[in-house]
């Protein structure tokens, strides 16, 4: 299939829905092509080829009978960048390898594309993603945080634990999970009780992060795209189990709600996105019943698509627009 020299680059994982259909819907509502590509059907179903000569280089892929050159990318979406996936039949002496030279091909892949509208530069993606960053730089912009701790010392989490009078939560700094499905090997965040840290030994294998639990009126997803902004809200009392994580898979979340930001929340938000040099930014809240809002942490290639779902908020197209934009 031939497509035209202005083509939108969608880069995602194979099991990805609803989100990649309604950004390349809005491109196609704007006269503009989009080429998904699945990144880890590579190596085994895109071909990727580079040449090189004295005078010049340049790049192709080619996937689900498609063709197309770097030349004709004006842009790319980075809604996921999933692992290369290889052959079960490869002998595993062979696996890292081939899984190391496919990451350092799609790299140079990515870096052909360099000239290209990102949402977001890969590099900028890498560096707001650090949750210990992002908390030192929304703290130094103005925003609320919850006290917090990261340890692998038994005993530094047993004090925090008191510190916070026993109201205490645990999470991960990295994601297990490429989506918002369900999988037995992604940790929410989990109400940390006493008897828990009786195993607390165990942070010696891998350092935790420890928050503060923070009373809930709200929780608040806000999306940043291009300085628009959506807010979803989800009412903590409706929602038992949202008090510590709405994202389980037993919380039917069918009842977002529209909800406006005060100017000073927003002037932070689009601080902090400028510190970061992002388009593209989701971010979680807590709205306390006090009314004073928190800062949990923002996720420069967040979900969105329950808020364009329940909400009819426009996320999709806002992307396009700031896909399609002239590069500075």
């Amino acid at each position: 299939m031939h497509l035209s020299d202005n083509v939108v680059l969608l880069v995602t994982h194979s099991a990805d829905f609803f989100t990649i259909d309604k950004v390349a819907a809005a491109l196609l509502n704007k006269g503009v092509q989009a080429f998904r590509l699945d990144a880890d059907k590579f190596p085994l179903e895109v071909q990727l080829t580079a040449h090189f000569d004295k005078f010049q280089s340049y790049h192709t892929i080619e996937y689900n009978n498609c063709h197309i050159s770097t030349e004709q990318v004006q842009a790319v979406w980075l809604r996921r960048l999933g692992q290369p996936k290889l052959s079960q039949e490869l002998a595993p002496k062979f696996q890292e390898a081939c899984l190391r030279e496919s990451k350092a091909t799609l790299n140079g892949f990515w870096d052909s594309l360099k000239g290209a509208t990102w949402v977001d530069d890969l590099e900028r993606i890498d560096y707001a993603s650090n949750k210990l960053r992002q908390l030192r730089i929304a703290s130094e912009i103005g925003f609320v945080i919850p006290q917090t701790l990261v340890t692998n010392k038994a005993e530094s989490a047993r004090e925090f634990f008191w510190q916070v009078k026993g109201k205490m939560v645990s999470k991960l700094l990295t994601p297990l999970s490429q989506s918002m499905e369900y999988t037995p090997f992604f940790l929410y965040t989990s109400i940390v009780k006493e008897e828990d840290l009786q195993d607390a030994e165990s942070l010696r294998h891998c350092p935790m992060v420890f928050q503060e639990q923070i009373p809930k009126q709200q929780e608040l997803r806000v999306v940043y795209v291009n300085g628009n902004i959506f807010v979803g809200a989800l009412n903590a009392d409706v929602y038992a189990a949202a008090k510590v994580d709405w994202r389980q898979p037993d919380i039917d979340i069918g009842a977002w709600q529209h909800h406006q930001l005060p100017d000073e929340v927003v002037c932070r938000l689009q601080s902090l996105m400028m510190r970061f040099g992002l388009l593209f930014g989701v971010f979680d809240f807590i709205l306390t019943p006090s009314g004073e809002y928190v800062f949990l942490e923002i996720n420069p290639v967040g979900e969105w698509g329950m808020l364009e779902k329940d909400l009819d908020l426009p996320i999709a197209s806002a992307i396009a627009d700031a896909l399609l934009q002239s590069k500075e």
